[in-house]
C-alpha cells in the first residue's frame, strides 16, 4: 500500500475508534433509541440522493438495514446507555469477527480451518477476561447487550457477503435509510414520547456535533474510504488496520472520558486482538493473489462505524 494510503486507513480506524467516546457523550444528550435513529436518518439525507440508485437488490438493502442498523446499533447504544464502558465496548465488538466465522459456517458451509478455530477460541477467551474484569467493577447487562450486538453484526456481514455490494459507500447509504423508521417507533414505545422530545427540545452545539460524527465522519467518509481502499488493494492489506480500532477507541476513553484500563483489560485486548487476527487473516495472507477479492462488509465503527 502507498504511504498516503496507509496513513488513510489509520485514519479511518482512529475515527472508528473514536466513535465510541463520542458515542458516549452522545448518550448524556438523547435516549439510545433515538440517538441511533438519528444517527441514520443524519446518515441517509442527503446522501441518498447523491450516490445513485442502489446496485444490490432490495432485500439485502432490508436485511442488512434491520440487523445492522435496527438490532446491532439498537443493542450496543443501549448496552453502552446501561454502563458499558467506551473502551471496553470497542474492544468487545471485534468478537464480532468470531460471529461472523460461526454464521458463515452455518449458513455459507464456510467450514474455519485450525488456525480460525484457535483463533476463535483465543478470542472468546478474551471475553471470559473481560467479563470477569467488568464484573467486578460495572454491569453485566451492559456487556451482555455489546455482545450481542457482535452477534448481530456478524449476521450481518454474512448478509452483506450474500448481496456482495459493488459500491460500499453506495450500499451503506441505501441501508441507512432502513433503520431509521423502526428505531424512531421503538424509541417511542420503549423510551417514551416525553423523553425524545426533551432530548430534541434540549438540542444543543454539543449534541448536533456528535449527531454529525457518528453520521458524516464515522459512515459516509469512513465507509467511503474504506470501501475505496477495498476496490484498490486486497483484502488481506486492508483488514488489519481494523484491529487499530480498540486501540484507538481504550486510548481515547482513557484520555476524554478518564476510564481506567485495568491489568485484566489489558489482558483481555491482548487475547482478543490477537484472536481476532487468526480468525480474520492468516487464511488471507495464504492465498494467491488472484483469489484475494475484496467483499465489503461492515467494519469497527461503533457504528457501521463501527
Amino acid at each position: 500500500m502507498r504511504p498516503a494510503h496507509i496513513a488513510l486507513a489509520a485514519l479511518v480506524a482512529a475515527v472508528w475508534g473514536v466513535n465510541f467516546v463520542v458515542i458516549e457523550i452522545g448518550l448524556d444528550h438523547f435516549p439510545p433509541l433515538l440517538f441511533s435513529a438519528l444517527r441514520f436518518l443524519v446518515a441517509a439525507l442527503p446522501a441518498v440522493f447523491l450516490v445513485g440508485r442502489p446496485k444490490v437488490a432490495w432485500k439485502w438493502i432490508v436485511g442488512v438495514g434491520l440487523v445492522l442498523g435496527v438490532a446491532k446499533f439498537g443493542l450496543l447504544f443501549t448496552g453502552m446507555d446501561l454502563g458499558a464502558p467506551a473502551g471496553l465496548s470497542s474492544l468487545v465488538l471485534q468478537v464480532q469477527a468470531v460471529f461472523t466465522a460461526l454464521f458463515a459456517f452455518a449458513a455459507l458451509g464456510e467450514r474455519p480451518g485450525r488456525v480460525k478455530l484457535a483463533g476463535m477460541a483465543v478470542a472468546l477467551a478474551g471475553i471470559g477476561v473481560a467479563a470477569v474484569d467488568e464484573g467486578g467493577s460495572g454491569p453485566l447487562a451492559g456487556f451482555a447487550l455489546v455482545i450481542a450486538a457482535a452477534a448481530c453484526w456478524g449476521v450481518s456481514n454474512v448478509l452483506t457477503r450474500k448481496a456482495a455490494p459493488p459500491d460500499a459507500l453506495n450500499f451503506m447509504v441505501w441501508v441507512s435509510t432502513v433503520p431509521v423508521l423502526p428505531l424512531l417507533a421503538l424509541s417511542l414505545l420503549l423510551e417514551g414520547p416525553e423523553r425524545d422530545l426533551a432530548a430534541l427540545r434540549g438540542l444543543d452545539w454539543t449534541g448536533a456535533g456528535v449527531i454529525v460524527y457518528v453520521a458524516w465522519i464515522t459512515t459516509v467518509f469512513g465507509f467511503g474510504a474504506w470501501g475505496r481502499l477495498l476496490r484498490r488493494y486486497p483484502a488481506s492489506s486492508v483488514a488489519p488496520f481494523s484491529l487499530l480500532v480498540p486501540v484507538f477507541g481504550m486510548s481515547s476513553a482513557a484520555l476524554f472520558l478518564g476510564e481506567s484500563v485495568s491489568p485484566l483489560r489489558w489482558c483481555a485486548a491482548a487475547l482478543l486482538v490477537g484472536g481476532v487476527a487468526l480468525t480474520s487473516f492468516r487464511r488471507r495472507a495464504v492465498e494467491a493473489p488472484e483469489a484475494r477479492v475484496p467483499v465489503p462488509t461492515p467494519t469497527p465503527s461503533g457504528g457501521a462505524a463501527r
